[in-house]
């Protein structure tokens, strides 16, 4: 074990690979809710780091609402619906079929956003919208830039429905796929990578425009199908393709 951990990061970030490592023990029920972490002690032994890093890594497993700590008993882990907080393991996100789930989740949550914001949006919420999208397309298409207005689209339509719950689990959602966004601009060509997704930005802005609730939930549908196969992660189309 401890060789493990010194394969996979530097001191630096040892922390977080503690937390890493039992953060997949619990998602994946080999620490079941319910069951008491190992002592510092133990857990110092087990990955041959230091009780600080323990403790540190412990630390965020709390704040990120996977464990609870009782006073003079120990740390024990929550289950799914007691936690407060949502996390996702970026790690675990370099699995394909995690990858997938992931862009399934982004399909309910953004193709239905879209409907939403098409129903209730406004002038400003358009002009917003349209601010991003003339980034993504303009002297920052090739940069860093078009990555931030992309995700900055995704947002403002979530805050076009006028529902706080639903943009601020869409920024979530979208800070969890930035990573998939700089993949897919390493094995596509860049050039054709740039303008099928602003040309797909473009329909779903003309949906909104449009006020029409239906081109707009499938105008997004369509980009978020063709943004995991350009990662290359199969969804199906329609709602009832059943992606795993």
């Amino acid at each position: 074990m401890k060789q493990r951990l010194a394969a996979i990061g530097t001191v630096e970030t040892l922390p977080h690979r503690v937390a890493a490592f039992l953060s997949r023990e619990i998602e994946s029920g080999e620490l079941n809710p319910g069951a008491r972490l190992p002592t510092e002690q133990e857990l110092s032994e087990k990955f041959g780091v230091s009780r600080n890093v323990v403790r540190e890594a412990i630390a965020q497993l709390r704040a990120d609402g996977m464990i609870e700590a009782r006073q003079g008993i120990g740390a024990f882990v929550l289950a799914p619906e007691q936690r407060a907080a949502i996390r996702i393991d970026r790690e675990a996100l370099k699995d394909t079929h995690n990858m997938e789930r992931l862009f399934e989740l982004r399909c309910i949550l953004e193709a239905e956003s879209a409907a939403l914001a098409a129903a209730r949006r406004n002038q400003g919420h358009l002009d917003s919208i349209k601010a991003a999208l003339d980034r993504m397309g303009g002297e920052e298409r090739w940069e860093e830039g078009s990555i931030d207005a992309d995700l900055l689209f995704h947002r403002e339509i979530a805050r076009a429905t006028g529902n706080s719950y639903i943009h601020t689990f869409i920024s979530f959602v979208c800070e969890q796929i930035r990573h998939s966004i700089h993949y897919a601009r390493m094995t596509n060509p860049l050039h054709d990578l740039v303008e099928i997704n602003v040309g797909e930005h473009v329909r779903i802005y003309d949906a909104l425009v449009a006020g029409d609730p239906a081109a707009a939930e499938a105008a997004m549908r369509a980009h978020i199908v063709g943004a995991a196969n350009r990662v290359g992660v199969k969804l199906p189309l329609s709602k009832a393709g059943g992606a795993k």
